[in-house]
Parts: structure tokens; C-alpha cells; sequence
């Protein structure tokens, strides 16, 4: 290996592809280049980053649109003399190859990042659900369960189930009617004539069991309003359906 292929040996260096012999010497000349000694620190940390990417299949439109923007490029080669142009070329194809190979790479980092957040975000919203249907199954297991029913809206019927122990109350309701576009069923706690929001409930004819928001706290019964979708820091319309809770 002569001087000046030594020069291109940064990118191997950095990837630990050079053999031993090769790697001792070249680590020989880095001591005395100050260009490769750069060169060096910048891949090495650019290679430490994709090392913290998470592995993630690429889209499959990546590689076409990749294909499709090179044809659109031109690479302007240097304006050098003819030997100059050759030597400089000798010199900078390896760390031109791996410049794209480490570009490449960064892209498909950033969207195996992506798509690991939006795994991630997924697992959250699963894990959310998993819990609230886990807290209604032990609301409406509770040996201290005690339940109540009542009308809700023309023909539709809702029931209560609350847990003082567990300090917490569950709402079932059947067939409750579709309701106009940007409006919602909202359930409310009874706080002694005060109504505390306790969520939403959907309606279009299913059976339904949700676990309210929060805890009981003594409320003395629950009712069950139309609101703007989104749901009302208070009632806007009159209690389509309001029962008390068990004693």
C-alpha cells in the first residue's frame, strides 16, 4: 500500500474492514494527517448515530423514487488536468461510495424512526385500552357491585354498576339512537345537583360498556346528556336520561 492510497483507506478504517497490517499502518499515518484524522472522526460519529436507528423495512416506493430522482441529477466532475482529475478520482470514489451508502442510510434511518414511533404510538393506544377494558371487568366483578336501570332516551335503557370499594362506576346502554353529525352522548357524575364530566358513550344501536371517568367521590347519581362532539366542561341540553346510584 503506497502514501497515497493510504489516503483512502478512511472509510475501511472506520467500518473495520482493513486487515490487521493495513489498519496498523494506517493508524501509523494518522498521526501525522491531519485531513484523514478529520475525515475519520466525522464518519466514525456519523456511523455511531445510524448505530442507534431502529432496523425498520424500508417503503417500497423508497427505492423507485431513489432510481427515479438520480436520472434528474448531473454530477459536475472538478475542472482539473487530466492526471489531476485521475488522482483525485483515485482518491475520493471510497469516500464518495460511502458518503451515499452513509446518506442512504440516514434516510432509512429516519424513517425506521418513524415507523418506530408510530409502532410505538400504537402500543400505547393498545396498552391504554387493554387497561380501561381490565378496570371495567373488575368495576363490574366487584363483590360489592350493586347495579340500577332506567330509561335513557325514547327507547333505549342504560345501567349503573357501581363499586364503592373501588371507588368507581360503569355505564351499559342498549340501542342508543344514531345521533346527528358533530353531536355526542356524554355521561355525567351527579355531584349533589352539580354534573361532573365522566365521558363519552357511542351510540347507533350497539350495546354498550364503557368505565366512567373518575372516581365516584359520592356522587349520588349519574345523567346522560347530548353535547357538541368532543364532549362539555358542562351540560348545554337538559338530561336525556339521569338515575341515581344504589344505596
Amino acid at each position: 500500500m503506497s502514501t497515497a492510497d493510504l489516503h483512502t483507506c478512511t472509510g475501511a478504517y472506520v467500518l473495520h474492514a482493513l486487515p490487521a497490517a493495513e489498519r496498523d499502518r494506517f493508524e501509523g499515518h494518522l498521526a501525522d494527517c491531519e485531513a484523514c484524522a478529520q475525515e475519520v472522526k466525522e464518519l466514525a460519529a456519523t456511523a455511531q448515530r445510524l448505530g442507534l436507528a431502529v432496523a425498520a423495512p424500508p417503503p417500497a416506493e423508497l427505492r423507485a423514487r431513489v432510481l427515479q430522482q438520480i436520472t434528474t441529477v448531473r454530477q459536475e466532475p472538478p475542472r482539473l488536468p487530466a492526471r489531476a482529475r485521475v488522482r483525485a478520482w483515485t482518491r475520493s470514489a471510497p469516500r464518495l461510495a460511502l458518503a451515499a451508502c452513509l446518506a442512504a442510510a440516514v434516510a432509512l434511518g429516519g424513517v425506521a424512526v418513524w415507523q418506530h414511533q408510530s409502532a410505538e404510538d400504537a402500543r400505547d393506544r393498545a396498552r391504554r385500552v387493554e387497561q380501561q377494558a381490565a378496570e371495567l371487568t373488575a368495576v363490574l366483578a366487584a363483590p360489592d357491585a350493586k347495579t340500577v336501570t332506567g330509561p335513557v332516551g325514547g327507547d333505549s335503557t342504560g345501567t349503573v354498576v357501581v363499586s364503592e370499594e373501588r371507588n368507581r362506576a360503569a355505564f351499559l346502554a342498549s340501542s342508543l339512537p344514531d345521533l346527528p353529525a358533530g353531536k355526542t352522548y356524554q355521561l355525567w357524575f351527579d355531584d349533589k345537583g352539580t354534573m361532573r364530566p365522566a365521558g363519552l358513550v357511542a351510540g347507533g344501536g350497539r350495546n354498550e360498556a364503557v368505565l366512567m371517568d373518575g372516581p365516584v367521590d359520592g356522587a349520588s347519581g349519574m345523567g346522560v346528556t347530548v353535547e357538541p362532539e368532543g364532549g362539555s366542561p358542562r351540560p348545554t341540553t337538559e338530561p336525556i336520561g339521569q338515575m341515581a346510584f344504589p344505596t
